[in-house]
């Protein structure tokens, strides 16, 4: 894990690198934007979600997960006992692709930097990826969200699960392509977020719950 950040520092640091983010012209998003997407919530928060790109309601607001699968997430997070302002949320883009088409790997290489030093900065004990891209991403493999939603990974020396995105799960239906009921799917994932995040907090410093070895197949994103 990388050296960890002090308490004091987090937000102020975040903060600076919103504002450089709200400028970006790195990739040719900037233009079609309304504004940057960058993150909100807890600087300390011991738990971190990380989804795909901002959508209408979100390049308009500023804020991620805000329409219908934002009212989803923060549902979950109830349910496991916690609150929006509790924990972070961010996403792998910054900024709303066009008619909220899939990232392409120029926009992902772009925005990448800005989602490391997000979570170097807010050191969550826990990360959660919401879908497909944050998972590939983060995870650096080609298995799809169908095969690691609901296990335990490593990144950086912290936990990490994968779980559908709250948008796709509102889209999926039934079963369907992801063989379970999305959203089904997506409380099971949390409660399993909610026992973890029990067992480090009773787990003595030294140790933690077990975890399974990162997949092994490798990343297919173009650019990385």
């Amino acid at each position: 894990m990388p050296d960890a950040v002090p308490a004091a520092e987090r937000a102020s640091l975040l903060a600076q690198l919103a504002r450089e983010a709200s400028g970006c012209t790195k990739c040719d998003l900037s233009q079609s934007r309304t504004q940057v997407v960058f993150g909100v919530g807890n600087p300390d928060a011991e738990l971190m979600f990380v989804g795909e790109a901002p959508g209408f309601h979100e390049d308009r607001q500023g804020e991620p997960f805000v329409g219908a699968a934002g009212q989803l997430l923060t549902r979950l997070l109830e349910s496991i006992g916690l609150t929006r302002a509790q924990v972070y949320i961010g996403n792998v883009l910054k900024c709303r692709p066009p008619g909220n088409r899939d990232p392409l790997p120029v926009e992902i290489e772009a925005c990448r930097p800005y989602l490391v030093e997000q979570i170097r900065l807010v050191d969550p004990r826990i990360v959660v990826t919401l879908g497909n891209f944050a998972t590939k991403l983060i995870l650096d493999t080609t298995a799809g969200i169908s095969k690691l939603r609901g296990r335990r990974f490593t990144y950086e020396g912290r936990l990490l699960v994968p779980t559908f995105h709250p948008a796709a799960a509102l889209r999926g239906g039934g079963g369907g392509r992801f063989g379970i009921d999305p959203v089904t799917g997506l409380e099971e994932d949390f409660r399993l977020v909610g026992q973890i995040l029990r067992e480090l907090r009773e787990a003595p410093a030294a140790q933690g719950p077990a975890e399974e070895s990162p997949v092994e197949e490798p990343a297919q994103l173009g650019l990385f």
